[in-house]
């Protein structure tokens, strides 16, 4: 059905991507290693991201929804059957618990994918939960939630490695919402003494990825409210600890590109969590609000991870939105493929006259190299590099010609609901 999508596709394609081989060429700059870069980088989708999600005043489920991790094993499948570039999941325990490893693993191989992290969950009370997260989880002032708390993460530890996976990754709901109510140098402490336990039982190749966030669900205080109080923890903990950036988790205005460039400079950052944001972390559809600065974030990793004399470990690279009003699995092609157009834009950046620039502090022509490569249409680039992978050349519009959703209608119910958020 791919190659029958693409075949109608293609003359279209050919002459718009001989149209763009020819402008890059007159530049100096050949296709082929870019197609090669585009074609390994991989995003990994998140488990509870594959069905709809919804805010404090409803949901609204799409039908066809992922019943089980089965399921949601096989929409990824789908995914990156299309696109060619999501071929891992992340887990959100307890959301998603594995049970039959064996099955799930001969699953994955099926589907060409893999678990690359787990994700820990302190920020709900669940069903059989004996004490509340109310007021924390690893910076409660009761050392039995603490307790409680480290032992899920420790947990999620487990759940990953029967899995394969090598990262757990730390998000803290924990905070304030009231001048007064949180003893704030005591806080932080508690939390890096209840993270050190559960890095201590990490096994010695996995890596632990720490998220902040400014404000929500508390809006006096986060106990992790920013890079550097992240930055801080992982000092703390050791090498196997590092920083994420979720990009949907700074105010507005933020200067998050030069937030990666730091913790690259530093060699403390682990991944991302991709989405988009207008007023807040409103987790909406990657590149769809802001894409000039996007694209200024992924220059700015691109310059790092070209530059050998950065020691920065790779990237964990992941989707993390909510899918209010779109398929969600639509959405999810959609931030894909404009993940893969920014960072083929960043590849073509000419950094050795951008540099010079810098150094000759012409601010006018470094900005020209930027906005120039910003304008181009890479798209028929991203379309070459996943059809040379074997996916479509649309990948939305394949979804649509195939009836993916009205498959999955008829296979799972029109009133399916995903289970996570």
């Amino acid at each position: 059905m791919v190659h029958q999508h693409n075949e109608q596709k293609l003359p279209h394609h050919r002459v718009d991507l001989q149209h763009l081989t020819e402008v890059l060429s007159r530049r100096g700059i050949s296709i082929e290693p870019i197609l090669q870069k585009i074609q390994a980088f991989q995003i990994a989708i998140p488990s509870w991201a594959l069905g709809t999600g919804g805010t404090r005043f409803g949901r609204f489920p799409i039908g066809g929804e992922p019943r089980n991790l089965e399921e949601k094993i096989e929409d990824v499948g789908l995914l990156h059957a299309l696109n060619r570039s999501s071929n891992a999941i992340s887990l959100h325990i307890p959301w998603d618990i594995p049970r039959d490893i064996a099955a799930l693993k001969q699953l994955l191989t099926a589907h060409e994918l893999s678990i690359d992290s787990v994700n820990s969950n302190t920020f709900q009370d669940q069903a059989d939960q004996a004490l509340s997260y109310k007021f924390g989880s690893l910076a409660h002032t009761d050392p039995g939630v603490r307790a409680q708390a480290v032992t899920h993460n420790i947990e999620c530890i487990r759940h990953g490695q029967a899995l394969d996976a090598k990262t757990l990754t730390v998000w803290l709901a924990d905070g304030s919402n009231f001048p007064g109510q949180q003893h704030f140098r005591r806080a932080w402490q508690r939390t890096a003494d209840a993270l050190t336990e559960i890095y201590q039982a990490m096994p010695p190749d996995w890596t632990m990825l720490i998220e902040y966030k400014p404000y929500e669900p508390n809006f006096y205080s986060m106990v992790i409210p920013d890079w550097g109080t992240s930055w801080s923890l992982c000092q703390h903990l050791g090498p196997q600890a590092q920083v994420l950036v979720d990009l949907g988790h700074h105010l507005p205005n933020t200067n998050i590109e030069q937030i990666v460039a730091r913790l690259m400079h530093f060699g403390r950052l682990g991944g991302f969590h991709f989405n988009g944001s207008m007023y807040g972390d409103d987790d909406l559809t990657t590149g769809s609000i802001k894409p000039y600065q996007f694209f200024l974030i992924f220059h700015e990793l691109v310059s790092a991870m070209e530059d050998p004399a950065v020691k920065n470990p790779p990237l964990a690279w992941m989707i993390d939105a909510s899918h209010n009003t779109k398929d969600p699995l639509e959405d999810l092609l959609q931030s894909v493929q404009n993940i893969l157009c920014t960072y083929a834009r960043a590849l073509l950046v000419d950094r050795v006259a951008l540099y010079a620039a810098q150094d000759a502090n012409d601010v006018v022509y470094a900005e020209e190299l930027l906005r120039d490569v910003f304008a181009l249409d890479v798209r028929p680039l991203v379309s070459e590099a996943i059809r040379q992978s074997g996916g479509a050349i649309d990948p939305v519009g394949a979804f649509r010609s195939m009836k993916i959703r009205e498959k999955l209608i008829a296979k799972r119910g029109a009133k399916s609901v995903a289970t996570g958020l």
